[in-house]
């Protein structure tokens, strides 16, 4: 019910941005991510950032992709478009992940999404993992956001789940906005 509200109420967002990305870098204007989930893996939607041909400019230059398996994130990532750097860092290229709320594949607030050779990463918390929906909005990304090292991310995602209380996801969600305006620590 609260991603069908948020999904109405910022419909005018979601066709600017998309018109944005549109205009300034083509079709297509929407990025599926293959992630984890509690039951299944499923595509998880984003505005696209990135460059169509992101994916060639990683697999042909050797370093970035070393970079990019430590942290599965680049701070300097030249693959990211001007407008795609914008959105970013105020998160709006995650609105569309309202629509995986409401499909039943994420949460609003959760442990972070991940992709299954991030998995890896969480070590003997795997399967702990796995039994939440990942969020669009939770502990690492309301406390650490691209700040904090991997193993950082998953103390607290596990941190989270193993503690996990309706009181924290209201608190969540009401610091998820003042994280998002400043705009600290997303990349």
């Amino acid at each position: 019910m609260g991603s069908a509200l948020l999904i109405l109420f910022l419909s005018p967002v979601f066709l600017t941005v998309a018109l944005l990305v549109l205009l300034s870098d083509g079709a297509p204007v929407l990025f599926r991510r293959r992630c984890v989930g509690a039951q299944r893996e499923f595509d998880a939607f984003k505005f696209r950032t990135m460059r169509r041909d992101a994916d060639h400019v990683l697999k042909r230059d050797q370093a970035l992709r070393d970079a990019f398996r430590q942290n599965f994130k680049l701070k300097s990532d030249p693959r990211v478009t001007r407008l795609g750097a914008v959105l970013r860092k105020f998160s709006l290229d995650e609105l569309p992940q309202l629509i995986n709320v409401l499909r039943g594949e994420m949460s609003l607030v959760g442990p972070r999404m991940i992709t299954a050779p991030e998995l890896e990463k969480y070590g003997e918390h795997q399967q702990l993992l796995l039994t939440v929906r990942p969020g669009i909005t939770g502990y690492w990304q309301v406390y650490g956001r691209q700040e904090v090292s991997y193993e950082e991310r998953v103390r607290m995602d596990v941190e989270y789940i193993r503690n996990w209380s309706l009181s924290t996801d209201l608190k969540l969600l009401c610091l998820t906005p003042w994280r998002v305006i400043r705009g600290r620590g997303a990349y």
